[in-house]
């Protein structure tokens, strides 16, 4: 297979749907070699068991030791995209510290220690690209957890002066039509999204395709380091 990502291995961490997988099919389709990782490895190989240039791994992003035991089995790589994120939602009464750890452990030190680990294994031209969000740029009352674990813009301007040349960039999503949102109930997710639609000035939803085409940018443009690619419809500006 042909394309910008010939010939090198993307690691994708998160789970078999939603960003995520839309990633991973992106970089197929790229020419990459794709190897999906998570914590439930039945769920990635259901949902890649029809993409035969995916292959699927294991990894914990709160335990240091399975991240490092990835690193070992995987040998050498080319990219790393981590999606992974664990939302501790409410207004500081209602704050759950267990929750907030978790958060922490999965999308700020998680995506460390793949640096730690997995920068020392990348082939010349590798890159990672890690997850901030909207949350962290507009902020609201009831997202205040959200907003400071999207650490990521900060964690890659380090990372990109500190494993230079290797490149670190982030995606900040704005709303986006995943399964994040079904719990609101259809209805619920409805106007909610119409609401988000009316106000922000690209007057619509964001999709899968959207960031997954701001990652493979990311990955394959060698002189873009540091950055974050806010990919959020300008909701911010609102």
């Amino acid at each position: 297979m042909t394309g910008p990502l010939k010939d090198q291995t993307v690691l994708v961490i998160g789970r078999g749907s939603g960003l995520a997988r839309a990633i991973a099919l992106a970089a197929e389709d790229a020419g990459a070699q794709v190897i999906a990782a998570g914590r439930d490895p039945d769920a990635l190989g259901a949902a890649y068991a029809d993409e035969p240039g995916i292959s699927t791994e294991t990894v914990d992003l709160t335990d240091e030791a399975s991240i490092a035991a990835l690193g070992e089995r995987l040998g050498t790589l080319d990219h790393v995209v981590s999606t992974a994120s664990a939302r501790a939602r409410g207004r500081v009464p209602d704050l759950d510290r267990d929750a907030i750890r978790l958060s922490f452990d999965t999308k700020v030190i998680g995506p460390l220690m793949l640096a730690k680990h997995l920068a020392p294994r990348m082939n010349t031209g590798g890159s990672f690209v890690i997850f901030s969000g909207v949350a962290a740029a507009k902020i609201a009352v009831g997202t205040l957890g959200v907003a400071i674990t999207n650490a990521a813009d900060t964690l890659a301007r380090s990372l990109a002066l500190e494993l230079a040349p290797i490149r670190v960039n982030a995606i900040s999503p704005g709303v986006i039509d995943t399964g994040a949102w079904d719990a609101f109930g259809e209805k619920g997710k409805a106007d909610y999204f119409a609401d988000i639609s009316a106000r922000n000035p690209a007057r619509r939803i964001g999709t899968p395709d959207d960031i997954a085409q701001a990652v493979i940018f990311a990955l394959t443009s060698t002189f873009l380091t540091g950055q974050t690619l806010h990919v959020d419809g300008g909701e911010p500006l609102t």
